[in-house]
């Protein structure tokens, strides 16, 4: 049994770069064979432990030695968090109790027989948006003008944000989650987040209506529980944040996989009702948006394999490495959209699965069976490997995504 001490030689600097946007890092194969590896965060100097594997990473995500808390001094942040990081958080940031009583008050919104329900208006928001693409004359900005524009049309729509206020919403979350964004960029857009939050809440606390935020005070109200207004906009500022980015990455990147596999698109729209439901699945595992968007930090000592993380160290758990593992994704390289695992962890696992699961679900499926039905000549107008992309960023994508079509 080997523990920190035990490990010799300098700890590689993390995050590293895929090769190709559906291709893993190379020092993966490495970190898979040894399970569990010591780095460096690139930007703080933070010395973590990452952990590879589905199976290993499973029993970490359910283990309750383990917290979500970014209070922990040795929680790896893979910037220099300015303090409001740490505390202006919502559930994803709680542990049990805390966590399952706050991210109650919002799961109802998000089974999956509520989110059907929002079928024929997110249907008609693609048409939108297919009609928008169509208008203009290609090549265009795929990325822009429909994958960050759909969902957050979506999550705005259900919160009750203005249309007019979605630039805004957008610029303040990359400000926010971006590597490379500054501490006084964080900071500042944290507090205008927060303050513009603050007032959609404060007017529906006064003026309730059929919108998400509404029902989250209302939930809030009926718990019993004290609260402050600064929980609810914790609440509702994490649902809008996370409502659009991590959707916009995987409609991107997942179409340009799907036009990168033409034999596995025909297949997909030769029988769409059928097959979207698995492709959606398999896309989400070869893609993996959030592989290194699962930090964690031990609590005790925690032995994995041979080897000790002790209790206060930062832990990262590849997801990536998950969806990768021959154990249970045969071939694990090639895209089969027949696959259609629900055990690939696109959407993490445990207690902190991503809420929002259901609602992206929905949101790709009718994305990417409309946009090929309307669209069947799509394709790429750059070749992928000249396709610039998010390396390091906490939800990986891509920062454009030119497309044409036979117009």
């Amino acid at each position: 049994m080997t523990s920190t001490a035990d490990v010799s030689g300098t700890p590689e600097t993390f995050p590293f770069v895929r090769p190709g946007p559906f291709t893993p890092p190379e020092q993966y194969a490495g970190m898979v064979r040894q399970g569990v590896t010591p780095v460096t965060l690139a930007n703080t100097g933070l010395r973590v432990w990452t952990v590879t594997g589905h199976e290993a990473i499973r029993r970490l995500l359910t283990d309750p030695r383990v917290s979500a808390s970014r209070k922990h001094p040795g929680f790896p942040f893979y910037f220099v968090a300015p303090p409001e990081a740490r505390t202006e958080t919502s559930f994803i940031g709680y542990d049990p109790p805390e966590h399952t009583a706050a991210r109650g008050k919002a799961a109802a919104a998000f089974t999956y027989q509520r989110v059907q329900k929002l079928r024929p208006r997110i249907q008609e928001i693609v048409d939108e948006h297919i009609d928008r693409l169509l208008a203009l004359a290609p090549p265009v900005d795929f990325h822009r003008l429909f994958s960050l524009s759909l969902p957050t049309t979506i999550i705005c729509d259900m919160l009750g944000i203005p249309q007019g206020d979605h630039d805004f919403i957008i610029e303040h979350s990359n400000n926010m989650f971006g590597i490379h964004s500054t501490p006084e960029q964080r900071v500042a857009a944290i507090v205008e987040v927060n303050a513009y939050v603050e007032k959609l809440v404060e007017i529906r606390e006064a003026e309730p209506g059929p919108d998400l935020t509404s029902h989250i005070i209302a939930e809030y109200r009926a718990s019993g529980e004290e609260y402050t207004r600064r929980d609810l906009v914790n609440m509702v500022r994490m649902l809008m944040n996370g409502g659009h980015e991590t959707t916009a990455s995987m409609l991107s990147l997942g179409t340009a996989c799907l036009l990168e596999h033409p034999d596995q698109l025909a297949e997909l729209m030769a029988d769409p009702e059928t097959m979207i439901g698995p492709a959606t699945e398999e896309l989400l595992r070869m893609v993996t948006i959030g592989d290194i968007g699962v930090p964690r930090v031990a609590l005790e000592d925690i032995e994995i394999d041979g080897t000790v993380i002790p209790a206060g160290d930062g832990i990262l758990c590849l997801l990536l490495t998950a969806n990768r593992d021959p154990e249970v994704f045969p071939e694990p390289e090639k895209l089969d959209l027949r696959r259609g695992s629900r055990k690939q962890m696109g959407f993490g696992y445990g207690a902190h699965l991503c809420i929002g699961a259901e609602l992206a679900r929905l949101e790709m499926q009718i994305a990417w069976t409309t946009l090929f039905r309307r669209i069947p000549t799509l394709r790429l107008a750059v070749p992928l490997d000249e396709v610039p992309r998010k390396e390091g960023a906490i939800v990986y994508g891509v920062r454009e995504l030119s497309v044409t079509w036979d117009a």
